[in-house]
């Protein structure tokens, strides 16, 4: 479809959300089809999000070369993949070159909000298409998936999760045409923070292109067990974050994965065995990291890997 058509499409969406399914059948949903057919086993990979100050071809060689076989590139504002600095030269380029290098483009970044008083659906909706735009073009394999937390605030949850549920609706409807599954991802802080939130919303939405994804990281910083969450959440899910934080919702911060000591990785990776999980595991180093002024994106990609590819490579 051309973009206009696209866009168009998209603002026809109406606000249907179905009801009644069952976690099981949304477990065998298309999305979770999706992630079976795009590997046999967990494959593992990097977040580009960390690489931000290294032009992108450079980095996509250093995540390839390091070991890595699977990669999520951003899209939001002030990297050099956001999508209004791509050139269809520069599209062709990262397609190619994923490809020769061997990787798996498994998802895309955006940063998208359901809800919120300074949030332009529209706009919200725009994006949306050129990030299902994208997950098509730049992927050698099986479209990428895209991947967001979708904001709001945790305190507001009980006044604003029927509006999130609606918008949700028509973002599952406007997704049909495009053919991408969008994963949302639970953050702390957020409107969805926690795991009964996260299953409330997604028991709701039966549309295949509307999907989940787990990231312990922010559920640990509540306090929750991690094998009761990766129970809850990780069988419907489609991407995983891995990376380290410590302290609590009051103070807390992010760290590279391995590095605090405080997360069993060979547990985790047992439990993604026990639960049958098929798709991405992607190390993700956070904001709080990647803003130290001491920072080399290069580095932290390869501290990563020797902490984590033993376990998950």
């Amino acid at each position: 479809m051309r973009r206009r058509n696209l866009i168009r499409a998209l603002a026809g969406g109406a606000a249907v959300v179905l009801v009644g399914d069952t976690p099981l059948a949304l477990a065998q949903s298309g999305a979770a089809r999706d992630m079976s057919a795009r590997s046999r086993k967990p494959v593992f990979g990097f977040k580009q999000y960390g690489m931000k100050k290294i032009p992108f071809r450079e980095a996509i060689n250093h995540i390839a070369k390091i070991g890595y076989k699977a990669l999520e590139l951003t899209l939001m504002p002030t990297w050099d993949t956001e999508p209004k600095l791509l050139s269809k030269t520069d599209r062709s380029d990262i397609r190619k070159q994923i490809g020769d290098l061997g990787l798996e483009l498994s998802a895309v970044m955006e940063s998208l909000r359901l809800v919120g008083p300074n949030v332009n659906k529209q706009t919200q909706l725009e994006r949306l298409s050129v990030a299902a735009e994208l997950a098509h073009v730049l992927s050698p394999g099986p479209p990428a998936i895209i991947e967001t937390a979708v904001g709001g605030r945790s305190r507001a949850w009980e006044e604003t999760k029927h509006e999130m549920l609606d918008q949700l609706g028509v973002w599952a409807k406007a997704l049909e045409p495009l053919k991408t599954v969008l994963a949302i991802k639970g953050h702390v802080g957020n409107a969805l923070d926690r795991p009964e939130r996260m299953l409330w919303m997604f028991d709701q939405v039966t549309s295949p292109w509307i999907s989940m994804g787990y990231d312990y990281s922010h559920y640990k910083i509540h306090g929750l067990d991690m094998r009761k969450t990766m129970q809850q959440l990780v069988g419907r899910s489609v991407f995983i974050h891995v990376k380290d934080s410590v302290g609590t919702e009051d103070n807390y911060r992010f760290l590279l994965p391995g590095d605090s000591g405080e997360i069993d990785y060979k547990e985790y990776a047992q439990i993604l065995g026990e639960v049958g999980y098929h798709g991405p595991v992607l190390a993700e180093v956070s904001a709080h990291v990647f803003n130290q002024p001491d920072y080399d994106g290069v580095a932290a990609a390869k501290r990563c890997w020797q902490n984590l590819a033993p376990i998950f490579s």
